[in-house]
């Protein structure tokens, strides 16, 4: 962003400013949308959808672990476009992150609650936890990189966590992509190491963001 530029929106004051960063993120909107095309060609290619996707798709489960990941992606973005411009609000940026882990987190526990000691561990372990964050990970970069690329077109100034969102809404978006590869299907399973996916990338935007995200 041009210094021009950043002081007229500070001059507008904080809400002006993130309408400014609206007015001109239809110019970035390609690139973000090639980034998840990418991520989903990425996912497509290493992967491939399962088999019986139509069949799980008939499953409450399936819809739970979709919506959850939609809905932290979508809570990511919020925090992506809040942070990418200088004093807007943030305030209630922890209850739109937290608020989808704590509703699966008490799905899940009344899941382990409800279910017999035997089968416990495999709600939680599952058959893929080795790898799940990884994957989820990795698909994550191309759209973590458009994300990035988004942030540093505006003027970021709390750069550890503005990178650190835009981590957690490519591992979000990642997420939602994944499921149609996963064979998971407990809340329990994608409560915790779908949420690491998100976080690993997080991770990484907060440890690159104050490098990538200067201005």
């Amino acid at each position: 962003m041009k210094t021009d530029d950043l002081i007229e929106m500070l001059s507008s004051g904080p809400d002006a400013g993130v309408a400014a960063g609206a007015k001109s993120g239809g110019a970035l909107l390609l690139p973000l949308l090639a980034g998840l095309v990418a991520s989903a060609v990425l996912m497509l290619v290493l992967l491939g959808v399962r088999p019986d996707l139509a069949e799980e798709m008939t499953q409450l489960a399936f819809w739970s672990k979709l919506i959850f990941s939609l809905a932290l992606a979508a809570a990511g973005w919020l925090a992506v476009k809040r942070l990418s411009a200088p004093g807007a609000r943030t305030a209630g940026l922890p209850f739109f992150l937290s608020m989808p882990v704590l509703l699966a987190w008490f799905a899940a526990a009344l899941l382990l609650v409800s279910a017999v000691p035997e089968a416990r561990a495999g709600m939680f372990w599952g058959s893929t936890w080795r790898y799940c964050p990884l994957l989820i990970a990795l698909i994550s970069m191309p759209i973590f990189a458009a994300t990035l690329h988004f942030m540093r077109n505006r003027a970021p100034t709390q750069l550890r966590t503005a990178g650190a969102a835009a981590g957690f809404a490519a591992g979000g978006a990642a997420a939602a992509v994944y499921c149609l590869h996963c064979p998971e299907l407990s809340i329990v399973f994608v409560g915790f190491w779908y949420l690491l996916g998100m976080l690993i990338p997080a991770a990484v935007g907060a440890m690159i963001g104050p490098r990538v995200l200067a201005w």
